[in-house]
């Protein structure tokens, strides 16, 4: 049996590996099934290439990830692979919160409802027939959009999954395009030392997909991976992309305190983002001393009615107490702001920049709400925006608050960027992590949050 795993090349400004392919691929392998992980992202491939690389690879299937955010993408994708009579299936967070849709758009053959490793194996082994396969879904058993859908079942122990396929995400051959924008060191691994998060912000899927539980490697497991990187990928620079890094502190600790130990020298950084309620004083300066330079905190409102509404669980005293902290240990603290959650208006957007401008934050980033499938807001919002699956995910709007126009919300976006980053204390700090190599990514991150535009709230 052999499988071809893609991700299709979309616009974006993050170029990292994609670890829930490399994660398939690997535990494809230790089970006896042959991969090939084919990332179209990195290699900017368009469909024609695409599909010209995976028929080389002659597979049995095609397994593709999918995000709201290139769920078009992978629409023309599995279109195209029908047309070759190719096996397809589409897994990730859309299809799971959408599977009669994409099964019905895509013409794919299956939909893997939840994540996808026991899944996608129990489907090799059947020869690719859906025998009652939980999560496993075709429109032969998924009559309509409003049945029932169970997940797939999980792999509990997270120990138990072999590292990704690095040997296929060699970390070398990704441009210097990181989450984050800004490295200190090059190669950069990206890592997750957990899946899911038990908190229930309304604007996230995360929740709904992993029903708001989280399981963790051990600190010893993510150690193991860090020196493998480092022995067979050369990599200097370490990124945790988990949804809820620190909800365990003491496994934090525990890690961080393995990383000094070990003598292991290693930038790290966590820019998908962490709670501000779940740290010490203490834990920062741990963090420091093993590593860290860089801490991001999704702060996505400073309105406390707002972030009431989001159920977000958190106040503006702990939000600026984290940021204090972090920047007081020698550590970047950077801020994600949304604009445009409901009860959104020009007042609470100028609230949100003058806090940036005065919390002393490193960094910042300031997107537009998508409203994704899965989150609460998707179904609280139902009817009161149209879904646009062709936007610029977190640069254009779809879902407008009261009072707020389109060309405001675009406008208040530029006018955030600019604000911050023109700063000369901020500019000149960035300009000193820049590798001519990323040049061309910020300039295209430049260019398209608008910067080179004057823009105005009216």
């Amino acid at each position: 049996m052999k499988i071809a795993l893609v991700r299709p090349n979309y616009k974006s400004h993050i170029i990292t590996p994609p670890l829930g392919l490399g994660y398939l691929s690997s535990y494809l392998k230790k089970n006896g099934i042959d991969t090939v992980i084919i990332d179209g992202l990195k290699e900017r491939l368009d469909s024609r290439w695409m599909i010209k690389r995976i028929l080389e690879f002659k597979p049995d299937a095609v397994g593709v990830t999918c995000l709201t955010a290139f769920y078009s993408e992978v629409v023309l994708l599995s279109r195209e692979l029908k047309k070759n009579k190719i096996v397809t299936i589409i897994g990730g967070q859309h299809p799971t919160f959408l599977p009669y849709q994409t099964l019905v758009e895509s013409q794919a053959d299956y939909v893997v409802c939840g994540e996808g490793e026991i899944a996608l194996l129990d489907l090799a082994r059947n020869d690719l027939c859906n025998d009652s396969i939980q999560g496993v879904y075709s429109l032969e058993n998924l009559k309509n959009e409003n049945q029932e859908i169970i997940k797939t079942r999980v792999v509990e122990n997270m120990d138990e999954l072999p590292f990704p396929d690095w040997e296929q995400m060699n970390p070398k051959g990704y441009p210097r395009a990181p989450h984050g924008a800004f490295i200190k060191g090059f190669p950069v691994g990206v890592i997750v030392t957990g899946r899911g998060c038990p908190y229930e912000c309304t604007f996230c899927a995360t929740p709904k997909f992993c029903d708001r539980r989280i399981r963790f490697r051990t600190p010893e497991n993510v150690v193991q991976e860090i020196e493998h990187l480092i022995k067979n990928f050369q990599v200097k620079e370490i990124h945790f992309e988990d949804d809820n890094f620190t909800f365990n502190a003491s496994n934090v600790e525990k890690l961080c305190r393995m990383l000094i130990e070990k003598n292991i020298k290693i930038n790290w950084a966590c820019p998908n983002g962490i709670r501000a309620d779940d740290i010490s004083s203490e834990l920062v300066r741990l963090m420091r001393k093993s590593g860290c330079y860089c801490l991001a905190y999704g702060i996505e409102s400073v309105n406390s009615k707002i972030l009431k509404n989001i159920k977000k669980k958190e106040t503006l005293e702990n939000i600026s107490r984290a940021i204090d902290m972090t920047e007081k240990a020698g550590i970047a603290a950077q801020g994600f702001f949304i604009f445009g959650l409901p009860g959104e208006t020009t007042e609470t957007i100028e609230e949100n920049i003058k806090f940036a401008l005065c919390a002393g934050l490193s960094r910042a980033q300031f997107i537009i709400l998508d409203v994704l499938p899965g989150s609460e807001l998707w179904d609280t919002l139902r009817g009161k925006f149209v879904p646009n699956w062709e936007k610029e995910s977190y640069r254009e709007p779809e879902y407008l608050p009261e009072g707020i126009t389109r060309k405001q919300l675009i406008g208040a976006q530029t006018k955030a960027f600019r604000r911050f980053y023109l700063r000369p204390k901020i500019f000149f700090r960035l300009v000193k992590l820049i590798d001519y190599r990323q040049i061309i990514f910020l300039f295209n991150r430049i260019k398209d949050y608008r910067l080179f535009k004057i823009s105005r709230l009216i």
